[in-house]
Order: C-alpha cells, then structure tokens, then sequence
C-alpha cells in the first residue's frame, strides 16, 4: 500500500492507533517515568478502560485505540503510564489568539464579538487538506506552548474583552479535559464556550461537552464515506450521529462544509447532504459552504472556484435552508450575510469577518418580526 504511513494504514484496517500488543502507534514515553506525574500538563484522562496486563482503551472517539504501558493513542496526546491513561496536554496550549467569532465560523452566536481562541497540539483525525497540521500533527514536545490553566485562560479571555472561549485550531476532541475545565472556569466569570470540532466522538463524552458548551461549530467534510477513510483517516456515520446528536439536544449549532474540487464538490454529494440536514436537523441550522486553498498533502489540487460555493448556497437555498453561507471568498459576496427568511430583508451584513451593521430587535427581524435563530445575547 504505497504512500501510506503506519498510522493510516492502522486507521484503515480499523485497528486504531495501537490496537497490537507489540506497541503502540506513538512509541516510548517522552516525558520521563520519575516526572510524569509531576507534569504540570499531565491529568488522568476521562473515559477510558482498564484492561488485562497494563493495556487501556480509550472510549473518547470511535477509533477506541487500545494503548499499551509507555504508548500513546492515535491522537499523540493521551499516554498510558503504568496502566492508567492520561492527557499530557492539560493546559499546554500551543497556540492563542483574539479572533472575530465570525472567523470560527460562527455567524448566529454573538455576532460582532472576538472569542478567545485556543489549541493545543494533537488530532484525531489526519485530514490531507488540514489547514495547521504543523500543530495537529506534531508531537506535544516538537511544538512550543504557553502553560496556562483554566483560571488564566478565562482570565485572558476577560482581558481582551471577549465574551467567548473558543477551543479551536487543533480538533478540542483530544485535549477533551482541558476544554471542561475551560469552559467551567469561564462560566464562572459569565464567559460563553464554543467547540470547534470535526465531529468524531464517542456519545457519552460528546454529552459532557453539549453539557458544558454553549455552541459547537462542527467540519462535516464530505457525505460520502469514502472521502472521510481516504482523505481523513475516519467514518462519517459517528460525525452524522454527534451532530444529531448536538441538534437533539438544543445546544447551538453550526455546520462547515469545505469544498475540495474533485473530492467532495459534486453537486449531487452536495445536494444529497442538503436534503439530509433539512431532513434530520431542520431548516434553521446555519451551513457555511467555504472554498479550499491548496494546503499539506493535498497542494496538487487549485483553488475552489467561488462558483462552486455559490452554486452549493443555491441548493441550499432550493433544499429550504434558511441559512446557508459562503466563505473564503472575496469581500462583499452576498453569500456572507444573513437575510430574514420572513421578508428576505438583510438582517446582518458582513464584508469577511467584519460585521458591517446588526438590524435585529431582541433576535427577531425589525420588519415583519421573523425570529432568527442564534445566541444574540
């Protein structure tokens, strides 16, 4: 199997990350036996299981990699030391930022506010496209990190005047504990939390994050199967099932699709997923179509045309959502901003991540009294 690494041909085979007793995928502890557990950014992981002969399983994401004495998981962030599991990234925040909430891209959550954003290194998906896979696909001691807990993140996110923490960058799925105790902190001092996700896990972690969070915004990457085994390295039924999932349980949602040419742009895919979200989800979840810039391991491919998200909003559009939008495109596209679905008025105008002007009156359209659905306050 030609250009494929162990850690790919092991997702494909369905074994995980170190589902063989002769090691893992991650070989060798990194951070010394004798200083492991005085590690600031060590904490026992949540959901996993003990095993026969120091082995663990980990029951975060549907890959469920089962972990032996000294190895990591797929994700390269959780560490089986002496039989039990543990994160090792639990407040080393490799990368942090003040970013235009519209950037998540969250277009019905606060609108017009910055979100404190934060990552760090790991992923449990290997997606050929990734747009940071320096940080997503690194090693936690290969990348430099700021340590920071829960407190001092929610501090930050006060200090920079923003109403909102976002986990993003890097999939939060892996540094699953920090994200809670982020999100538990900022509640205290009335911070928002948003979820940046790929989708993939499992349903009882997933209901501790729809428990904690009050927005996620999540990467459906294709509807097709055979995109997500070849491109991502994963499943697309465990992604459909979080964000019904997510949906089913009212916790504010929003949908990215990013548009590859020639892997997942054809325009029965994408009326196939349409139908599928106004179907299961409704027709009020807002769905942002956006353009693919050559990046990683897929720089053989050109640009998305904008035609090609426009033409996805149409079907959208025709498929009755009341929301859909475009991204990466140029300035000033009408796709970007939000049209009261009762007059077809625009409510919210946007030029990129700017938000231009704000025409609503406690959520609802000031004309005909149409409520949009979002977190406006």
């Amino acid at each position: 199997m030609p250009g494929i690494n162990r850690r790919a041909f092991l997702g494909r085979m369905g074994l995980g990350a170190c589902a063989v007793a002769s090691g893992g995928l991650v070989p060798a502890t990194l951070i010394a036996g004798d200083r492991f557990l005085g590690s600031p950014y060590v904490k026992e992981a949540l959901f996993y299981e003990k095993l026969d002969d120091n082995f663990v399983r980990c029951r975060i994401c549907p890959r469920e990699c089962v972990v032996g004495p000294g190895q990591r998981g797929y994700c390269r962030v959780r560490e089986n030391h002496e039989g039990k599991y543990y994160t090792i990234v639990h407040g080393r925040v490799c990368a942090y930022h003040v970013d235009p909430i519209e950037k998540k891209p969250l277009f019905h959550f606060l609108p017009g506010t910055t979100a404190f954003s934060i990552a760090t290194v790991g992923c449990n998906l290997e997606c050929k496209f990734c747009q940071n896979w320096e940080i997503s696909q690194e090693v936690p001691e290969n990348v430099g990190a700021t340590n920071m807990s829960p407190e001092r993140v929610a501090a930050a996110a006060e200090k920079y005047g923003s109403p909102t923490i976002a986990y993003t960058y890097t999939d939060p799925n892996v540094f699953y504990e920090f994200v809670l105790d982020c999100a538990r902190a900022g509640h205290e001092e009335d911070l928002r939390s948003v979820v940046i996700s790929a989708g993939y896990l499992n349903r009882e972690p997933l209901m501790g994050f729809i428990s904690n969070l009050d927005g996620i915004k999540i990467d459906l990457k294709s509807f097709k199967d055979d995109f997500y085994r070849d491109i991502c390295g994963a499943r697309l039924k465990p992604v459909l099932d979080t964000i019904t999932t997510i949906r089913d349980r009212g916790l504010w949602l929003e949908i990215v699709n990013l548009m590859i040419p020639t892997l997942n742009d054809d325009e029965k895919e994408v009326d196939a997923m349409c139908k599928w979200i106004v179907e299961n989800l409704g027709d009020g979840v807002p769905v942002h179509f956006t353009r693919f810039y050559p990046k990683y391991k897929l720089k053989n491919l050109p640009p998305t045309p904008v035609s090609t998200v426009e033409r996805a909003r149409e079907i959208a559009l025709a498929r009755g959502m009341k929301f859909p939008y475009v991204g990466n495109v140029p300035t000033g596209n009408p796709g970007e901003s939000t049209y009261c679905p009762g007059c077809n008025e625009m409510v919210i105008k946007r030029a990129g991540y700017a938000v231009v002007s704000i025409d609503l009156v406690d959520g609802k359209c000031p004309r005909c009294g149409t409520a949009i659905p979002g977190v406006w306050s």
